[in-house]
């Protein structure tokens, strides 16, 4: 079983220099590749002698360390070989549909730095790990951290700065083997349709409120956080505006954007917060087996209108204003991360999460099954037209997606998707002297110059090159 872990981390002030200093390295690296790829691109559309060539996907990075760059040097050659391969991940995403092209990371926002298993070590202490960093060439020592809940010692790390706040989170595997949920599936399905019914809760999300669900529980934030939410909302409003009138590269610049970042995270935390708590009460229910939730497509839902143009070309509005509030409702009553939480918590306790079809299941009666666009009187009324049935409409709702996911089970017709996934490889590599592993001292003739002539690059380049014309799904090195 895979679990995942995210610890607040405390690094003194040297060590959060030296760390910020292995961020903006491994965030050049990557960039670096970004731009490579597209100088590969460009003129692979724009010179013939470039036709039928690929940019080379694989993880060298020794081109990048110059007289101009040698600051490079003063980090881990781990840490640009890392940033090499996070761009090889992404765009093995990429080849596999999961995402777009790799994208320049900025300075601003949230900021990381991978690091694996060369440049940290757990050491065991009382009860726990000590957390050392560095090697020995580039020590940073024990950063102290909380660790909340026991863990075993990971293969890799992620040292996370947001918001002023640094984070600690990786990944551990142990040998618990997961409930399938398709086994699940057919263990449910051998009940029977009132004692499935009975222990099956269908989920009904909305705006006003974001969860009800079909056994009356309903989930949304308190008063206190949405006055609190509220308030911080238009501080950032306010500390925004007076960040756009702050000269740019100043230091009073710099400390709005932290005093709007620290005013963004509050509301993170409580959203996070609100997701894990809705998610444990609703599995820890011992009488619920199956979590029913309606298939929405938030991204679908939450994309941005279309600009319209009249007869004579002139643009009219498009309702792009009330759109943006919509969207803002939807993806702050946290729909997509709640069910998340949801469906890896109940394969841990070998329940079910299903989606059903979300069509007509506010309009349908949920004692009748009459359907039409006059039972839903309004946001929170529902009276059916045939047998005047009466009951809140997101409660109304929640039935209704409760039963189809019981017929759903009953017939069979649960058929669990496999996803696509990209996953770290590690393979031996030669060491090529006592830097760099990256480094090669041979040069040859490829094409990387603008226009038809020729330049020189890395004999390992060149092998890259071939080998993305010929597998460009080639997974990630180191």
């Amino acid at each position: 079983m895979l679990t995942g872990y995210r610890f607040r981390l405390y690094p003194t002030r040297a060590q959060a220099a030296i760390l910020l200093r292995w961020i903006g390295c491994q965030r050049f690296i990557y960039n670096a590749k970004v731009g490579e790829d597209r100088y590969f691109r460009t003129f692979a559309r724009k010179a013939l002698q470039h036709a039928g060539m690929f940019a080379p996907v694989d993880g060298t990075y020794a081109q990048f360390i110059t007289d101009e760059t040698a600051w490079l040097r003063e980090v881990p050659a781990q840490v640009l070989r890392n940033g090499a391969a996070s761009w090889v991940t992404a765009y093995s995403r990429f080849f596999k549909k999961l995402g777009g092209r790799p994208k320049l990371k900025r300075k601003s926002g949230q900021q990381s730095v991978w690091l694996t298993a060369e440049l940290f070590r757990f050491e065991p202490a009382e009860g726990s790990y000590r957390f050392m960093v560095g090697t020995k060439k580039c020590p940073v020592g024990e950063i102290a951290y909380n660790a909340h809940r026991p863990h075993t010692p990971p293969a890799s790390v992620r040292i996370t700065l947001e918001a002023e706040r640094w984070y600690l989170s990786f990944s551990t595997e142990d040998a618990t083997i997961l409930p399938d949920p398709q086994e699940t599936a057919d263990w449910l399905a051998d009940f029977g349709h009132a004692e499935l019914t009975e222990r099956a809760v269908g989920i009904d999300r909305g705006v006003a409120v974001p969860f009800m669900c079909s056994d009356g529980a309903r989930y949304d934030l308190d008063d206190i956080q949405k006055a609190r939410v509220a308030k911080k909302q238009a501080a950032a409003r306010r500390w925004k505006k007076k960040l756009a009138r702050r000269a740019k590269g100043g230091q009073n610049r710099r400390k709005a954007a932290r005093r709007i970042a620290a005013l963004h995270r509050y509301e993170t935390d409580v959203r996070r917060d609100f997701e894990h708590q809705t998610s444990h009460r609703i599995i820890a229910d011992p009488r619920t087996l199956l979590i029913v939730f309606e298939a929405l497509g938030v991204q679908r839902m939450t994309r941005r209108p279309k600009a319209k143009q009249d007869a004579n070309g002139r643009w009219v509005r498009n309702g792009a204003c009330a759109k943006a509030g919509l969207n803002r409702s939807i993806l702050g009553a946290m729909w997509s991360r709640t069910k998340d939480c949801c469906a890896y918590k109940a394969q841990r306790a070998g329940k079910l999460v299903i989606d059903v079809p979300a069509h007509h299941t506010s309009q349908e009666c949920s004692r009748c099954g009459y359907i039409h666009p006059e039972n839903r009187m309004s946001q929170s009324a529902f009276l059916c037209q045939r047998c005047g049935h009466a009951e809140n409409a997101d409660s109304n709702a929640a039935t209704n997606i409760r039963n189809r996911g019981v017929a759903r089970i009953r017939s069979g017709g649960y058929r669990e998707t496999e996803k696509k996934r990209i996953r770290r490889m590690r393979k031996k590599q030669q060491q090529v002297g006592g830097g760099s592993s990256e480094h090669t001292s041979v040069e040859t003739m490829v094409s990387r110059a603008a226009g038809n002539g020729p330049a020189l690059g890395s004999e390992k380049q060149k092998g890259g090159l071939a080998r993305a014309a010929e597998t460009p799904t080639s997974t990630t090195e180191g």
